[in-house]
């Protein structure tokens, strides 16, 4: 069984390295610069690969056994937040979704969990205008602050008041959790967003990662941004190894539909995704500021070119969550590589 796992081990490796390239570049497709860049990466990067393949390997080899399964769950901003108050969190769907996260631990499965922002961070985000960077001079009403590094720094706090409250909760389960705000180790935007990854690394089922979309710096005249929880999950599920699933869990509806959420009925569910298909999806673009319903499809869909199963799960119904770790029945979107 050893050489099937390391064979497996070793093509999922294969399958992020290429995505990380699509990260870096794009696909270069018919350009002579794109292919240089591309080639002259692959030089640079030839031994690190080399490198890593050949120690996993190697604690295969040696211990007989390999690492816990990874599973990587987005607790959706929405879901988790009361969007009508500022700053106001749902503590029953968080306790709900917590009590998931440790019956999946309890499974030999480890659990990255990245929670949204909802009404701790988008309403003074949108408000401010943080998602379009630094203004000169601009200034809007505002009792709790004057000024758009003010209102970053108001965000930021905000959002380490939501992830004190998610992480108190999986505390009081008995788990292990290590909380890693973006802010504090990674700077610039989207899915190649820099900062290193090394803090996840710790691999077993009993520590659970926590982290979540954030107001990061930026080193352009734009000097801060919002790097998305969306983006966070998209490299997480690419570099780290071990990630078997990314887990969507979103508030309101049971995965894409066919017809807006509003009108649609248990039919109208796309339970398989693939670009080509077109959907509906609830996007609250009266506080959403990273991108709502397509940048989550985008990313999900960067991710399952990469091997991982990606999926969209009602997280008003987290026991969903658990099945598809059990392989046992469950309701949402599959989004096809």
């Amino acid at each position: 069984m050893l050489p099937v796992a390391i064979a497996y081990r070793f093509s999922q490796f294969c399958l992020k390295y290429h995505s990380q390239l699509q990260l870096q570049f794009g696909d270069g497709e018919g350009t002579s610069q794109g292919l240089g860049l591309q080639r002259s990466w692959l030089s640079q990067s030839t031994q690190t690969i080399e490198s890593c393949v050949h120690r996993h390997t190697l604690e295969v080899l040696m211990t007989g056994v390999d690492m816990a399964r990874r599973v990587v769950v987005k607790f959706g901003g929405a879901l988790i937040t009361d969007k009508n108050q500022q700053s106001t969190a749902n503590l029953e769907i968080i306790r709900s979704l917590c009590s998931i996260v440790k019956r999946i631990t309890n499974e030999g499965v480890q659990v990255i969990v990245v929670h949204g922002a909802g009404s701790f961070g988008h309403l003074k985000a949108k408000h401010w205008r943080l998602n379009e960077g630094h203004i000169p001079d601009f200034s809007v009403e505002d009792d709790s602050c004057t000024t758009q590094l003010e209102a970053v720094q108001d965000v930021r706090n905000d959002m380490l008041q939501l992830n004190s409250i998610v992480v108190e909760e999986l505390h009081s389960l008995g788990l292990n959790v290590v909380s890693h705000p973006p802010h504090q180790w990674a700077s610039e935007l989207g899915p190649s967003f820099s900062g290193t990854l090394d803090r996840f690394e710790s691999n077993d089922s009993e520590t659970v990662h926590v982290s979540f979309g954030d107001v990061v710096d930026v080193g352009d005249e734009r000097l801060f941004g919002i790097l998305s929880g969306d983006d966070l999950v998209a490299r997480l599920c690419i570099e780290l190894s071990d990630v078997e699933s990314l887990v969507f869990a979103m508030g309101g509806v049971d995965g894409l539909l066919k017809v807006p959420p509003h009108r649609a009925t248990p039919d109208d569910l796309i339970e398989e995704w693939s670009p080509d298909i077109e959907y509906e999806g609830l996007h609250q673009t009266d506080i959403d500021v990273t991108g709502g319903i397509g940048l989550k499809i985008r990313r999900g869909h960067l991710v399952a070119k990469t091997g991982v199963g990606v999926y969209l799960i009602n997280g008003e119904h987290p026991e969903r969550i658990l099945n598809l770790v059990r392989d046992q029945p469950w309701r949402g979107t599959r989004i096809l590589p």
